[in-house]
C-alpha cells in the first residue's frame, strides 16, 4: 500500500484514502510526529537497498527532515478538509495545489510548526543564539545557514556575529558571550587542555571544511619558488593553534627550513593578511581564503601552492561550543548541530556553490566580491602567475570529526613544544571531537557515516600511523620535543 502520509497533499490526482483514526504506520507517523524516528527506522529496514524513507511506491526524499516536512504538511491539509479526500481533490482541481500552498503559508507559520514537530526530547531550551564567525570561506556552512534558512528550519533564531580574529573568538567563547562559534580545529583541543588560555572543556562535534587554504608569496618573490630560498622570510598565520601554523611548519621542515630559526612566523588576523603583504610586513602567508585569492585579485601576491598539495583532505575549521552549553541545552545543541551538519552537506555540492557565494558575499558576512568567492568555492581561479587553474576540490565540506585528525594535531602540538609529557591521544580525541554526536545527526539526515573514527594519512608522501603517535613525532629531524 502506498504511504499516504508521504504523498503530495496538493496533488489532485493523488488519493489519500486513509480515514481518521487509521492505525497504520504511515498515518501514525503523520499524526504522532514524536514517533517519526522509530517509524523511519522501521521503514528503512523494510526497504533495504532504497533511499531513506523510500519504498517501491513512495516518493524519495533528499533527507529525513524533508520526509518529515511532507508528513506534517500532509497532516495539515488532511485536517483542513476534515479528512474528506474527495472534497480535497475537488478543491485542488478547482483552484490548484500551488494556490492552496501559498494561502496556507500566508496564514500559518509552517516553518515553526515543522521545527516544533521535529523537536525530540522536549522543546528547545534556548532559541535565540549568538554564534561567532571569522569572515573566511572555511566558515561557509556556519554563515550560509543564516541567509539560506538552515537555522530557522530547526526552530532557531541565530545571530551570526562577525569576529575580527581567533583570539577574540576564543575569549568570547570562554566568557560565554558566544553560545557556539566557528573555530580552527586545533582550538577546542588547546582550550580543553588549557594551552594558551584558561582550561575549559570544549567540544567539537563537526568539522566545517577540508582543504581550502594556500601558501601565498609576495609578487616580488616569483623567482623564489624553492622553499630552500626562504631563509629570513616573514610569514603570517591566522593563529598559533591553527592548521595553518602546523601545515606551514610541516611544509618548511620537510624542505629543511627550521620554522623557529630560519624564518619568522607571525600571527596576523585573516582580514589583515593582504594589507600586510602589500606593505612588505610579510613575505608570504599560509592563510584561509578568500584572502589568498584576494591577494591575486589585488595583484600583490601569487598562490605558491594549495594546502591540498601538502595533505589532501586535511581539516581546517569547525563548529564548536563549550561542554557546559551542550549539557545545559541538549535540545538546542542538537538542533544547532543538525543545522550545521545539514548546511555542511549542502555546501559540499558543487551545484549549490554559486548560490552560496552570492549569499555569503555581502558586507555583514565576508564583505568580498562575489567573483573572488566563486573562484575559491568553484575551484576555477587565477593563480597570479599567469595561469587559470581548475581544482574542483580546492575546498570541500565534510562534517565528520575524525579522531585521527585530532591525534595528528596533538602530535604537531607536541612536536613544536606547545604541549609536553605523556598524553592519552585517543582519550583526548574522543573527549573533544564528538564523532558519535555527528554520526547520530548524519544518520538522522540520511547521510553516509564512516565505519570507523580513525584512519591513516599521507602528508607530503609520509604516512601518519594513528596507532603510533610518539614514533611519528620522533621520526622528524626538525622538532622541539
Amino acid at each position: 500500500m502506498r504511504n499516504k502520509s508521504l504523498s503530495d497533499a496538493y496533488d489532485s490526482e493523488v488519493s489519500l484514502t486513509h480515514t481518521k483514526g487509521c492505525s497504520c504506520e504511515s498515518c501514525q507517523v503523520a499524526i504522532h510526529p514524536q514517533a517519526y524516528s522509530q517509524a523511519l527506522e522501521n521503514q528503512a529496514e523494510k526497504n533495504s537497498g532504497l533511499s531513506v524513507g523510500q519504498d517501491a511506491k513512495t516518493p524519495s526524499f533528499a533527507s529525513a527532515d524533508d520526509m518529515m516536512d511532507r508528513a506534517i504538511e500532509n497532516t495539515i491539509v488532511r485536517a483542513l478538509f476534515n479528512q474528506d479526500d474527495n472534497s480535497r481533490r475537488r478543491f485542488m482541481r478547482a483552484i490548484g495545489g500551488g494556490t492552496l500552498a501559498a494561502a496556507l503559508s500566508s496564514v500559518l507559520p509552517l516553518g515553526a510548526i515543522k521545527a516544533a514537530a521535529k523537536e525530540q526530547g522536549g522543546p528547545l531550551e534556548k532559541k535565540k543564539l549568538s554564534v561567532g564567525f571569522v569572515p573566511i570561506t572555511c566558515a561557509t556552512p556556519i554563515i550560509m545557514a543564516h541567509p539560506m534558512g538552515f537555522y530557522a528550519k530547526h526552530g532557531l533564531e541565530v545571530d551570526v556575529i562577525k569576529t575580527a580574529g581567533w583570539a577574540v573568538a576564543r575569549d568570547k567563547s570562554l566568557a560565554g558571550e558566544y553560545d557556539a562559534s566557528h573555530m580552527l580545529t586545533p582550538m577546542p583541543l588547546a582550550m580543553s587542555l588549557g594551552v594558551g588560555s584558561t582550561a575549559k572543556p570544549f567540544i567539537m562535534p563537526a568539522i566545517e571544511n577540508i582543504n581550502g587554504q594556500a601558501i601565498v608569496l609576495h609578487v616580488d618573490h616569483k623567482d623564489k619558488r624553492d622553499p630552500k630560498q626562504w631563509k629570513g622570510f616573514k610569514f603570517g598565520v591566522p593563529f598559533e593553534f591553527s592548521m595553518h601554523n602546523f601545515l606551514l611548519r610541516y611544509y618548511l621542515a620537510e624542505h629543511g627550513i627550521d620554522p623557529d630559526k630560519d624564518v619568522q612566523i607571525r600571527v596576523v588576523p585573516p582580514p589583515e593578511m593582504v594589507a600586510n603583504l602589500r606593505a612588505g610586513n610579510l613575505d608570504g602567508y599560509l592563510s584561509p581564503d578568500p584572502f589568498n585569492q584576494r591577494a591575486v585579485w589585488e595583484k600583490v601576491g601569487f598562490i605558491h601552492t594549495l594546502t591540498k598539495e601538502i595533505w589532501d583532505g586535511h581539516p581546517c575549521c569547525a563548529f564548536a561550543c563549550s561542554k557546559e552549553f551542550a549539557l545545559t541545552n541538549p535540545n538546542t545543541y542538537g538542533a544547532l548541530l543538525k543545522s550545521i551538519v545539514e548546511a555542511t552537506h549542502f555546501s559540499s555540492s558543487a551545484d549549490n556553490r554559486k548560490d552560496i557565494a552570492a549569499a555569503i558575499a555581502p558586507a555583514n558576512y565576508l564583505n568580498q566580491p562575489v567573483q573572488v568567492i566563486e573562484q575559491v568555492l568553484l575551484g576555477r581561479y587565477a593563480d597570479g602567475l599567469g595561469e587559470v587553474k581548475n581544482e574542483p576540490n580546492r575546498i570541500d565540506f565534510d562534517p565528520f570529526p575524525w579522531h585521527s585528525m585530532a591525534v595528528w594535531i596533538l602530535t604537531q602540538m607536541k612536536r613544536w613544544g606547545y604541549i609536553k609529557g605523556d598524553m592519552d591521544y585517543q582519550g583526548i580525541a574522543r573527549e573533544v571531537y564528538l564523532a558519535a554526536d555527528c554520526e547520530k545527526v548524519m544518520k538522522e539526515l540520511g547521510y553516509v557515516v564512516p565505519t570507523s573514527t580513525n584512519k591513516n594519512y599521507f602528508i607530503m608522501g609520509k604516512e601518519f600511523d594513528v596507532t603510533k603517535p610518539e614514533e611519528y613525532i620522533n621520526s622528524f629531524a626538525i622538532r622541539r620535543s
